[in-house]
């Protein structure tokens, strides 16, 4: 038999009795419609004030009396807390009950005004918080307690950790073994690019094509930093100083930076000076590059960085003096591991820890001396002592090579070989604007399969030396003897090693070096066509 309506209503209400949260409906105007007895126990409210009907007002009202939502007006504290339950269309609030247990309340406005509440004993979870935040305090004072402990061992870990660095020398043989993988993108962006800069003179895009030049010669001399530290500590390096104008140093680094630090809006300011030092030009600057990109780096927007020189007896003294971060007394032994960065210094700026690692190895290969003094939150001086030269004529910076304006064309046949197809395509678009006609290839089998040779014969060819399935050296021999006759060849190459060149003069063969420069390879092909007797140009 269905159950009439009344009936239904009766279970309904039965069945909410078993639930374990208080729950109340209040119709549209705000006046009970239903609850049920968790709801009546929980706020101990009277008989007269759980009848349906009974007005939320009344009902707040009672409970602000009684002292529930604390001291105060109580009609006024009544109109607010229906203000908050009511404000939102879901709101969810704790306060704590009659009897010292926390309630948290979650309220819900209709579709037709009216309001739901549902609310429940929330203290076991209020109290494992509570306990869960004194562990947290506990535990805090421990790691406190541990941390003496600590830094004694962190101290013994750094001292096995430089005992370590000093035996490990994998980066060096991976630095000289990855070589040539690292310089072969760069090559090819170099020429690419001189292809570009050739062809945009006295157009809009010129001043565009230099800024990549130059921002592909800022790469390069990166890249060159990495490989010396190979050669550092191999002991290949052999530095040969000589007098240099101290105002040369700082009129390069203001060149290279002065875009940078206007980026950032960071004041650069470089201090003039007369003073003439004893330096390896090339590995000074990179030192000073490395300090002054640093500085800027790590200076927040807005900062300053100096850099300046000071008499100091026989010796002057090149600062470094920024306005950024920082560190303390106890950092500083860290600041110069390789891989290694600061925190902070990790939030502020990308990279991999290796600027002041090659500044302290270039300062150990040249026998100077550096000064760090620094304050965490007050900025930073690094400062390095160079050797006065008291009579001597200062060797003044080398003038950057004038762009060729109106160069020969160079009516030359010329065979390209690279297992880098990107370095072939920048290669034949360079030399097809010198007037050369150029074949490529990225193999011997290549040549042998498409028959390039057949019909036309090279003034001569620029190998790569790491091919796939041989070497460059061994390739020009197969081409020399299937060709006959002496074919002039050049290793184009970025291996910079002593053997491979030694190897190849051996064998008459000319060596230039990735990334390419135009001039270089220019001068190249021209030595290599007068072996061939095509050394005359025609005008362009």
């Amino acid at each position: 038999m269905p159950l009439l309506p009344d009936d239904r209503t009766a279970s309904l209400k039965e069945a909410i009795d078993y639930i374990p949260q208080g729950i109340s409906v209040f119709d549209s105007g705000l006046r009970l419609a239903a609850s049920n007895q968790r709801y009546n126990q929980l706020l101990a409210l009277p008989p007269d004030l759980t009848r349906q009907g009974s007005a939320l007002f009344d009902i707040a009202l009672f409970m602000a009396e009684r002292g529930d939502f604390g001291p105060g007006d109580a009609a006024r504290l009544a109109i607010e807390r229906i203000n908050t339950i009511t404000a939102s269309p879901t709101t969810v609030t704790q306060r704590m009950g009659t009897g010292g247990q926390s309630l948290e309340f979650y309220s819900s406005r209709l579709p037709d005004g009216g309001l739901i509440i549902s609310f429940s004993d929330v203290t076991a979870r209020v109290q494992a918080e509570l306990e869960l935040e004194q562990v947290n305090q506990s535990l805090e004072r421990r790691v406190e307690e541990r941390t003496a402990d600590l830094r004694q061992v962190n101290a013994e870990l750094e001292v096995a950790r430089a005992k370590a660095d000093a035996s490990n020398h994998d980066k060096t043989r991976f630095l000289a073994a990855a070589s040539h993988d690292l310089l072969q993108p760069l090559n090819a962006a170099r020429l690419y690019t001189s292809t570009l800069i050739e062809r945009a003179k006295s157009t809009a895009f010129a001043e565009l094509a230099n800024s990549i030049e130059a921002s592909l010669t800022a790469v390069e001399d990166i890249m060159s930093a990495l490989l010396d530290i190979s050669r550092i500590d191999s002991g290949a390096l052999k530095p040969a100083p000589a007098p240099v104008a101290a105002q040369d140093l700082l009129k390069k680094i203001e060149v290279e930076f002065a875009p940078m630090a206007r980026e950032r809006s960071i004041t650069l300011r470089m201090v003039a000076t007369k003073g003439t030092v004893l330096a390896d030009r090339n590995l000074v600057a990179r030192i000073v590059q490395n300090l002054v990109s640093n500085a800027i780096k790590y200076t927040p927007v807005g900062g300053k960085v100096l850099v300046g020189v000071r008499r100091r007896g026989n010796r002057l003294r090149l600062d470094v003096v920024d306005t950024g971060i920082g560190f303390n007394r106890d950092q500083h032994r860290l600041v110069f591991a390789e891989f290694s960065r600061l925190e902070r210094g990790a939030r502020m700026a990308q990279g991999l820890g290796l600027g002041l690692s090659i500044v302290q190895r270039l300062v150990t290969a040249l026998g100077l001396t550096l000064e760090l003094d620094s304050r965490e939150g007050h900025g930073s001086r690094f400062s390095l002592y160079l050797p006065v030269v008291r009579n001597g004529r200062a060797k003044t910076a080398p003038e950057a090579a004038p762009a060729e304006q109106n160069f020969g064309m160079l009516d030359l046949k010329i065979l390209c070989v690279d297992n880098e197809r990107a370095i072939l395509e920048a290669m034949e678009g360079l030399l097809h604007h010198w007037g050369c006609d150029v074949r490529t290839a990225l193999s011997l089998k290549q040549i042998d399969r498409e028959r390039l040779l057949e019909g036309w014969y090279p003034d001569m060819v620029l190998m790569d030396y790491h091919l796939d399935q041989t070497s460059g050296l061994d390739a020009i021999e197969w081409l020399r003897h299937n060709l006959g006759g002496h074919l002039p060849a050049a290793l184009v190459t970025a291996d910079r090693s002593p053997a491979v060149r030694t190897l190849a003069e051996d064998r008459g063969i000319a060596v230039v070096t990735k990334p390419v420069k135009p001039a270089a390879l220019r001068a190249a092909i021209t030595g290599l066509a007068n072996q061939s007797g095509r050394g005359t140009q025609r005008a362009g």
